[in-house]
């Protein structure tokens, strides 16, 4: 017998994370919160999505949750938890209407809390904060059944295949679709992805700023995850090194997906503003810096972005001493092993004489 989905497992272990953080038990944290311990039960299993409560109150239980001590970080996360559990809803369930992967370009959180979901890698952003020893059968990640990850990879397969390729929404709907894919290490399903990413190889030729740009992105990190790297060594090389205007559209979407622009965007013309508004440079370098250790596979895309950052804005330096004495370590690890391109190798240096020689 097949059972319907539960849409807010996500949101539900975050809640319950953020419980943890206070620490509260759920009864004490139902006492708290002037609601019946059934409810808390309800929210943090996912069976009542804490998305479907009205919108006063959800603020509420945010306003609260900070005044009882909870971990800021931890409930930041919630609505990038939400975003993740309306994403998988909306693909097991075949949602009519508009897919939520169509309406807006999600941020790295989002991607997390949904491989934390398919795959039960645990969130970078989580790695603070240890998950308590449980008695009994909870469960320690929000993991999806099997069968509920087989049919969202199969559901997303089709959404990815029949997402219309002439307007904005069809081609965001497809790139993010198609991306997400590559969380499916099933050997038949990395083929199939594999082969569909090939399809699309000839957007890498494209040399600088493109329409195709962001999708092109997106199909070499993809490639990347996969396990070959040539493809995204391709486009930094053709699509970002002397074009203003993929440099700038790199920087964009890097601060973008660090979560250091504060407001969503529906579609990925935001990427082609030259002028690098919007944003904090020292958000987007820390989230660098701290990202390198996360990037397997995407060391020379961070090198190279690590690099452009320094030179749109040489200030940098001064602005986080701390900061900077950590990118200082990671870099020299960097140059004195392995695994980088020359380009990013020659990148790196640059980045690491000009942090020792302005702190």
């Amino acid at each position: 017998m097949t059972t319907r989905p539960t849409t807010g497992t996500i949101t539900g272990f975050v809640l319950r994370t953020a419980r943890e953080s206070v620490p509260h038990t759920q009864v004490a944290m139902a006492e708290a919160l002037g609601v019946d311990l059934a409810t808390v039960q309800g929210w943090e299993s996912g069976r009542r999505p804490v998305a479907n409560m009205k919108a006063v109150d959800l603020l509420g239980l945010r306003r609260r949750l900070a005044s009882l001590g909870a971990d800021a970080a931890i409930v930041a996360l919630l609505d990038a938890a939400m975003d993740a559990d309306r994403i998988i809803g909306a693909t097991l369930t075949c949602t009519e209407g508009v897919h939520p992967l169509a309406e807006w370009v999600h941020t790295r959180d989002t991607a997390h809390m949904l491989a934390w979901a398919l795959t039960g890698t645990r969130p970078p952003s989580l790695a603070g904060f240890p998950s308590p020893r449980r008695r009994g059968p909870a469960a320690a990640s929000p993991l999806l059944p099997a069968q509920d990850r087989a049919m969202f990879f199969e559901q997303l397969r089709t959404t990815a295949e029949a997402a219309p390729r002439n307007d904005t929404q069809g081609v965001l709907l497809h790139r993010q679709a198609l991306y997400l894919t590559s969380y499916d290490k099933n050997p038949e399903a990395v083929a199939w992805t594999a082969q569909a990413l090939h399809t699309r190889r000839g957007l890498l030729a494209r040399r600088g700023w493109t329409p195709q740009w962001a999708e092109a992105r997106s199909t070499a990190t993809a490639l990347a995850r996969l396990g070959d790297p040539v493809p995204l060594l391709d486009f930094i090389e053709r699509a970002m090194v002397d074009d203003d205007t993929g440099e700038a559209a790199n920087l964009n979407y890097w601060a973008y997906w660090l979560g250091g622009t504060p407001l969503p965007q529906s579609d990925d013309r935001f990427m082609r503003d030259r002028r690098l508004t919007g944003w904090d440079p020292v958000t987007l370098l820390r989230g660098l810096t701290y990202g390198l250790h996360h990037a397997p596979g995407y060391v020379d895309l961070y090198a190279h972005t690590m690099w452009a950052l320094m030179t749109a804005h040489p200030w940098l330096p001064q602005a986080s001493g701390l900061l900077v004495r950590d990118l200082v370590e990671r870099t020299e690890r960097l140059l004195d092993g392995g695994g980088i391109s020359e380009r990013s190798r020659r990148e790196l240096a640059s980045v690491h004489y000009l942090l020792r020689d302005r702190t």
